[in-house]
């Protein structure tokens, strides 16, 4: 469970009507588990945090914490999910590649899309550097390569049309386009407000994306 809130009184009155919900029903959280982050304004970071408490322990304060395994840091930078997913397909594609060495090149194209093309919330990635962006290419490329036993430098590009699959950047102009329609025709109150924003950052980067023209902060 994750609370929101724009101040520390609004979090700490949450967290008192969350306590009194789990004594009604007879429920503990594990306030060692809990964690608190706070989101910096950009250029400036907070001088000092009131002290906010679960069932009497304060709780602690990070820089950034996983949920539903996506990173999120208190600058809402990219960088270290997109290093999440990186180590998350190299472990994938080198289990691919030991496991199935000696199936046909069509049943490994097909593992491949299977097992390293989904990208998990990559449609979050909004504020990250070029060099992470760019690692994860290079990683999504060479599993390919040591997939099909490829040579190291031969085109990245044309291997991915000879074996008539999608390569790096079809696949993110993909999950933009689809992120947008699903965007467009939901009647989501919170997605029908960031719809109706075209300035949203995250929209800016879906449509950068899908024209193929990524605005990358660096």
């Amino acid at each position: 469970m994750v609370l929101l809130s724009p101040s520390i009184g609004g979090l700490k009155k949450l967290l008192s009507v969350c306590e009194a919900y789990a004594e009604e029903h007879g429920l503990i959280y594990n306030s060692r588990k809990s964690e608190l982050l706070v989101f910096e304004a950009p250029k400036q970071q907070p001088r000092s945090v009131p002290p906010v408490s679960l069932n009497g322990v304060a709780l602690k304060i990070v820089s950034c914490f996983k949920y539903l395994g996506h990173v999120v840091t208190s600058v809402l930078r990219d960088d270290g999910d997109i290093e999440r997913e990186r180590r998350a397909l190299s472990v994938r594609s080198n289990m691919l590649v030991r496991r199935f060495a000696r199936c046909t090149n069509s049943v490994k194209v097909t593992l491949f899309k299977a097992f390293c093309q989904s990208f998990y919330t990559s449609g979050l990635w909004v504020s990250y550097t070029r060099r992470a962006y760019g690692v994860l290419r290079v990683q999504f490329n060479n599993a390919f390569r040591m997939l099909l036993g490829l040579p190291w430098r031969c085109s990245a590009s044309g291997m991915f049309a000879e074996a008539r699959t999608d390569d790096f950047h079809a696949i993110m102009r993909k999950k933009a386009a689809s992120l947008l329609r699903h965007l467009h025709g939901s009647d989501n109150s919170i997605l029908t407000m960031i719809a109706a924003r075209p300035d949203c950052p995250l929209q800016r980067h879906w449509v950068a994306t899908v024209i193929n023209n990524t605005n990358i902060r660096l």
